[in-house]
């Protein structure tokens, strides 16, 4: 589990293509000493496990399939990423949930100036679009923001300057694609809402499942 905040960002040094994945070598600032192999580390908002490290670098691999439904697919050597180490039990949690599994790929279809801020609008499959809520956190390449507006099919989020230095946001331009995670709450709600739907009401589901006791 991820917590939306960037802890460094990475340089795609090498990668190599393999039959079945693709290998993704990353140059990074993190400390190396706390990265072992095994180690999930979200890449772009892209959850990878780590399978061997080198001198301020790591190695991870990536299924077709992450690279049929990601952005990953579109990297290449020198491309600049944004990483996070998995969350600790002792760590704060500074932004919201993030899994590390990727909805959707946006695309962004606005941007202007807002103020020091810079408003960034993305289109999503309206499947994705359900899950988007005003006001409510969502996931860009990695990185926790919130949810300004938001219709079926685009959002918006203001990136402050802070944020915009210290991710790959600075580097986006019109038409980019980028990473899209939704708040998992949202999917849990729905899920909640439909079994309670099945059942005689919402109080018996809460008791069938254990949620509550007494009855």
């Amino acid at each position: 589990m991820f917590t939306g905040i960037i802890e460094d960002v990475g340089t795609v040094k090498a990668i190599k293509k393999m039959s079945g994945r693709w290998e993704y070598t990353i140059d990074t600032n993190l400390d190396m000493a706390t990265i072992g192999d095994g180690d999930s580390v979200a890449v772009d908002g892209v959850c990878l496990t780590v399978i061997r490290r080198e001198e301020n670098a790591f190695v991870a691999d990536a299924s077709l399939e992450t690279l049929n439904v990601t952005t990953l697919g579109e990297r290449k050597a020198g491309d600049k990423v944004n990483l996070e180490r998995a969350m600790r039990a002792d760590s704060r949690f500074g932004g919201h949930i993030v899994m590390g599994h990727v909805d959707a790929i946006g695309h962004i279809v606005g941007m202007k100036q807002a103020g020091d801020s810079i408003r960034i609008d993305i289109e999503v499959p309206k499947e994705t679009g359900r899950y988007i809520v005003r006001k409510g956190s969502i996931t860009l390449d990695g990185i926790s923001l919130t949810v300004n507006d938001q219709n079926d099919t685009t959002f918006s989020v203001n990136i402050i300057p802070y944020s915009a230095s210290k991710t790959t946001l600075k580097f986006k331009a019109l038409r980019d694609s980028i990473n899209v995670e939704t708040d998992i709450l949202g999917r849990y709600v729905e899920k909640f809402v439909t079994q309670s739907e099945k059942g005689s009401s919402d109080l018996e589901f809460l008791y069938t499942h254990g949620y509550i006791r007494g009855k």
